[in-house]
């Protein structure tokens, strides 16, 4: 299988993931809402779901660099969200369904630096910025689907969530099934970065060097046709000593601080809601078209990243700082306006921001990277979500100027990342 087949079959795997997960997030607010829930748990329980869902890669990252199992990883943390979603839709209290929410951002802590690292051998054929965006792309696919087919179960059920939620078990079925396939194909994706780093000339749309594309389209993966899944041997992992980049820490501070002021969709959701500016059948397909922006985010970002460097994250606090000032008002337009900022802003995170971590860290430390990151942007997720929905409660404008802040000191770090240029 050459590069960007793996590319895309990964991306379809996230597709159906998204088509589960992101269906259930775009109606979380609301849920919790008819639950009983207030702003501020909303955004305490939204945040903290974001938080699990990026600080448990603090373990699950070294995890997956010490025990090189990042296929089996994958596998864990993927189950563990198309399982988690059904039961959102029956359990019926406030709790339980906080706690599902909860699990779900940990299925997506558990697979997450794994799932980055196999692409990211991949995309050191295929370009780091394109590959990524491709993959965030065809993710933004199944999170543009799965919203809307709950918006239709919704208005088709008068509201009730419980069939809403439940169809989605459908592509999660389908989501096991795609990765236990391509884990049989590829056991082995790091070969695609050995094989690019031996041939840098090789061509980037698919053309490997001859490690890679021996094979026949149809033919086996680019591994030794005759070594199975169970037999392929782990790379020794990195030295328990070796330390991150210099770099890397101050780019996981950038992101940090930008994420501090980043508002939760959660909250979005549960203002449009409770003011009486969408109902909640509608959310949904808004949420669906913040997706769409997502994708389109992320295919400009990865295309400029990859010509121009770091420098293209710059627009990621100017649109964080812009959400709240649109999202938080009493008519509709600008409402409807401050989501979809928000899904541009939420097409740069999840897609560039991966790509430049593995140009900052080499591949022995990749996985670990991507769990440190992952923590750090956690925790600033966590102070985000409560500090939106709390300040939500209390004062508009208070809110917006704390956000504005936090994006004026992401601003001042990416500068002293100085984004003209890249860390090898």
């Amino acid at each position: 299988m050459r590069p960007w087949r793996f590319v895309v079959w990964f991306g379809t795997v996230s597709l159906l993931a998204d088509f589960v997960y992101e269906g259930a997030r775009s109606i979380t607010g609301p849920l919790l809402s008819s639950l009983g829930a207030s702003a501020l748990v909303v955004g305490v329980v939204t945040g903290a779901g974001e938080a699990a869902a990026l600080g448990l890669r603090l373990v699950s990252g070294p995890l997956a660099d010490r025990t090189r199992r990042f296929w089996g990883l994958a596998i864990a943390g993927y189950t563990l969200t198309v399982i988690s979603v059904p039961l959102l839709g029956v359990v019926g209290v406030l709790w339980a369904a906080c706690a599902l929410v909860i699990a779900e951002r940990v299925g997506k802590a558990v697979r997450s630096p794994a799932k980055d690292t196999l692409l990211s051998h991949a995309t050191a054929a295929t370009g780091r910025g394109r590959g990524f965006a491709v993959h965030e792309a065809m993710d933004q696919v199944g999170a543009l689907i799965g919203p809307l087919v709950v918006a239709g179960v919704l208005a088709l059920t008068g509201g009730d969530y419980g069939p809403a939620l439940g169809v989605l078990a459908v592509p999660g079925v389908a989501v096991l099934a795609l990765l236990m396939w391509l884990r049989a194909r590829v056991p082995d994706p790091e070969a695609y970065e050995r094989a690019a780093a031996a041939d840098p000339e090789a061509d980037e749309i698919g053309a490997a060097s001859p490690a890679v594309s021996s094979a026949a389209a149809s033919g086996p993966a680019p591994v030794p046709a005759a070594t199975p899944a169970s037999a392929a041997a782990p790379t020794p992992g990195p030295a328990p000593d070796a330390r991150l980049p210099r770099a890397f820490w101050t780019y996981a501070a950038f992101t940090a601080a930008t994420t501090a002021g980043f508002t939760t969709f959660g909250v979005l959701s549960y203002h449009l809601v409770e003011r009486h500016l969408m109902t909640a059948a509608w959310v949904p397909v808004l949420y669906a078209a913040a997706m769409a922006v997502d994708a389109l985010a992320a295919l400009a970002t990865g295309w400029l990243y990859d010509r121009a460097g770091a420098r293209v994250l710059a627009a990621l606090p100017v649109l964080t700082a812009a959400v709240p000032m649109l999202a938080f008002t009493d008519t509709v337009a600008p409402a409807v306006l401050g989501s979809l900022v928000w899904g541009a802003a939420m097409g740069i995170q999840e897609s560039t921001l991966r790509a430049t971590v593995a140009d900052l860290v080499p591949p022995g430390r990749r996985a670990t990277a991507y769990g440190v990151f992952a923590g750090v942007v956690g925790a600033a997720s966590l102070v985000g979500g409560a500090l939106t929905g709390a300040l939500y409660g209390v004062s508009i404008p208070a809110l917006i100027t704390v956000v504005v802040a936090a994006q004026l000191l992401a601003l001042v770090l990416l500068a002293v990342q100085r984004p003209g240029r890249r860390a090898d």
